[in-house]
């Protein structure tokens, strides 16, 4: 790890974006992609979540950001020092850190056999880091080395890099130990405690840990989107999508399909509920993200019901949270594609409007193409098929 990833990434979490972070540091946009996903596999946990155009740091990187800034402040006092040196020094860690071992020795002899280094090589390396930082930081004689002035400011601010480093990888080799055993599945958002998926996800936690004691089962939802990207990097193990497609680098098995129904408000009469078209020309519609297989479903079926002018009229309330919406639905006048008896279980329902059985909700349980995630799949399938 050296300081120029360190505080590419720092700059990332703070400019919210890669591309202005790049800029602010002066460096091309490729490299600060390529600090960031280096970043993320050194410290086992993801760092960003997109957010429409904007990198949102997660609660991890949260958590950790105080320590990025402290080293990126370090770091700028560092390259501070040297006189006509590059302002942004490609200085490693480990070269940190074997200069303060040799600060702190007063020999470079003595500190080589401490680190299991040839004195040649490590007097190159504190050549190299002098040139980078662009001053002199150690002083040798007879007697052995010191610390120039520039070299005393040089190792305080080492010893403060190297103790905010460690703060984070000791964190984040806890947190790996600790996630090594556990399986991490990613499950689209349920409409609500009663839901059928929660009541599903809830069931299946409890036989998983009957049936693998020692290997715990994370649960997180998010959109189907979200569920892909995480399932690519590795941030969950398997996935639950609400549709039967899926990259094809990936294996997958259909768990079963839930029948979608127009919901509206309790209400409606009996003469509104003949027409469909009618019907969504004239109230407002609450629609999930497009991130979501529910929302694509909805786009079939308001292609299929209404002609391209009717679509234009349509008033649309894009929400991004499944109990939001059907909050529209119960208290606000909106309509909604909902699957069935999802929003049955609410008390009382909505009005609810059963679809053709071409428009249903896919539950898929989807998978990398590897022997280890493939048993673990076959185990899942097994538990959801009692579920």
């Amino acid at each position: 790890m050296d300081l120029s990833t360190l505080r590419l990434v720092h700059s990332i979490l703070e400019e919210r974006g890669i591309r202005r972070a790049a800029a602010a540091e002066g460096r091309p946009a490729s490299s600060a992609s390529a600090a960031l996903r280096r970043m993320e596999a050194v410290l086992s946990v993801p760092l960003v979540r997109r957010d429409g155009q904007a990198l949102v740091p997660t609660l991890d990187a949260e958590a950790r950001l105080p320590r990025f800034a402290e080293i990126a402040e370090a770091a700028a006092a560092l390259a501070a020092l040297g006189k006509g040196g590059e302002t942004r020094p490609a200085v490693s860690l480990a070269a940190l850190s074997r200069f303060s071992a040799t600060a702190r020795a007063g020999s470079i002899n003595g500190a080589a056999k401490s680190l299991g280094l040839g004195q040649p090589q490590l007097t190159r390396q504190l050549s190299h880091l002098e040139a980078a930082i662009g001053c002199k930081l150690l002083a040798r004689s007879a007697t052995g080395i010191t610390c120039t002035p520039a070299g005393l400011e040089a190792l305080a601010l080492a010893e403060r890099i190297g103790a905010a480093w460690e703060s984070l990888s000791t964190a984040s080799a806890e947190r790996f130990r600790r996630s090594a055993a556990t399986w991490r599945l990613g499950a689209i958002i349920p409409f609500g405690h009663e839901s059928e998926i929660a009541a599903m996800l809830a069931r299946l936690a409890v036989a998983w840990r009957a049936v693998r004691p020692r290997q715990p089962l994370f649960l997180s939802s998010t959109t189907a989107d979200e569920l892909v990207s995480g399932l690519k990097n590795r941030r969950f193990d398997l996935i639950l999508l609400d549709t039967d497609r899926y990259p094809a680098e990936f294996e997958g098995s259909l768990i079963g399909r839930s029948r979608l129904a127009l919901a509206g408000p309790r209400r409606l009469d009996s003469a509104e509920k003949q027409d469909f078209a009618t019907l969504l020309c004239h109230y407002p519609i609450a629609v999930p993200s497009p991130r979501s297989g529910l929302r694509q479903m909805t786009d079939r079926f308001l292609e299929a019901t209404l002609s391209p002018a009717e679509r234009t009229r349509l008033t649309l309330v894009e929400v991004d949270s499944i109990p939001v919406i059907i909050n529209l639905v119960l208290g606000h006048g909106h309509l909604s594609v909902l699957p069935e008896h999802s929003v049955a279980n609410i008390k009382p329902p909505p009005a609810l409007l059963p679809l053709d059985d071409a428009y249903q909700q896919s539950l898929s349980l989807v998978w990398p193409r590897d022997a280890l995630s493939r048993k673990a799949a076959e185990t899942m399938l097994a538990l959801l098929t009692k579920a």
